[in-house]
């Protein structure tokens, strides 16, 4: 009894001692620096069955779809060799990568980890590339510019650079623009694949305007006016209370609401619902309320421009869900002269069902 229990446990020994074993060369491939327009970058894994079982793969997966893996799919009997290729696409992918791949087989552990980097050197981009905004003989890098958050009584200035794709010079000049954006051109004639820039310079103490407001500037083009000849230019404009004193800090304004969100439950598509929220001046001053901004046109907002000190008014707020469905947030910005709490979001939120 106890020699058939020994062969028994000799056989289940050498069973699990008998099994096939991947070797690879190297688990890591630098590919150093490739070229973007190379496209695929190719490598070769070379691994042997070093064990004493038939070696399957039955899996290789890649950290990311720009990695493609191709495998020895047959058994790979002991001792001999099998191949895993690895496929790196560069194109659109500049700088630095670094990819690992998986390897599923039948041995102990069962994943081996390959890992693949290197460095894309980009390519030379198109002039259309370079500059993919058309505006009819010029291109531009873009035709917007966002100034950002800036206080009211500070002056930016941003350029947009563009060229001149024709054979012929070209004349630019300004037919149209805001009292408060100032545009100049360098070089005002741009020759022949010369590139120039747009200079906008953004004076908020112009005018009064607070919170997020957009502008655009109306160009000719060869002393052609053409209303697709426009920049756009965007800001969020910040009052400036930066110099207040301690006096004039204690006497200002101070907004008070409420309650900051309206919920009007579940309503049917179509149907109108209206809210007031209360806004209380608790301060010492007049309270103004700078401007008023939905975040849908779906939401309209009536509302008083002054509130004395002590004094109470309400902000009427009206929800439409005509096209709307599912769940709704919209948002109102309450812009007022309040140092301490300039801008205020009220909120509207809801279903609304289509049935």
């Amino acid at each position: 009894m106890k020699y058939i229990l020994s062969l028994v446990l000799l056989f289940t020994v050498t069973t699990l001692l008998a099994q096939p074993k991947i070797d690879f060369k190297e688990t890591t491939h630098d590919y150093g620096n490739i070229q973007e327009e190379d496209g695929l970058a190719k490598t070769n894994f070379a691994f042997t069955n070093t064990g004493d079982q038939p070696l399957i793969v039955n899996n290789v997966r890649a950290s990311c779809g720009c990695t493609t893996p191709k495998w020895t799919k047959e058994p790979v009997l002991p001792g001999k060799t099998g191949n895993i290729e690895v496929a790196y696409n560069s194109k659109n992918r500049p700088g630095p990568f670094s990819k690992s791949v998986n390897v599923y087989a039948n041995t102990q552990p069962s994943v081996t980890v390959l890992k693949i980097k290197g460095t894309v050197k980009p390519r030379e981009k198109t002039l259309e590339e370079k500059f993919p905004r058309e505006m009819g003989p010029i291109r531009w890098k873009t035709n917007y510019v966002s100034f950002g958050s800036m206080y009211s009584s500070e002056k930016e200035t941003r350029e947009l650079p563009f060229v001149n794709n024709t054979e012929e010079p070209v004349e630019l000049d300004v037919y149209r623009s805001p009292d408060h954006i100032d545009v100049k051109f360098e070089p005002q004639t741009l020759e022949p694949g010369k590139e120039g820039k747009m200079i906008i310079t953004y004076d908020a103490s112009i005018e009064e305007r607070y919170g997020y407001s957009s502008d655009r500037v109306y160009l000719t083009i060869n002393d052609e006016k053409n209303n697709r000849y426009s920049v756009g230019a965007s800001v969020t404009i910040k009052e400036d209370f930066r110099n207040l004193s301690d006096e004039e800090m204690a006497k200002a304004p101070v907004i008070e609401f409420d309650n900051k969100v309206f919920n009007f439950g579940t309503i049917k598509q179509g149907e109108k619902v209206s809210h007031s929220f209360e806004l209380s001046n608790k301060g010492k001053s007049d309270l103004l309320i700078r401007n008023v901004r939905s975040s849908c046109g779906c939401t309209a907002v009536k509302h008083a421009n002054i509130v004395k000190p002590g004094e109470t008014t309400e902000i009427a707020v009206t929800f439409n869900s005509r096209g709307k469905r599912n769940r709704q947030n919209k948002s109102i910005s309450i812009i007022t002269n309040d140092p301490n709490n300039s801008t205020t979001i009220l909120r509207v939120m809801g279903t609304v069902s289509a049935n």
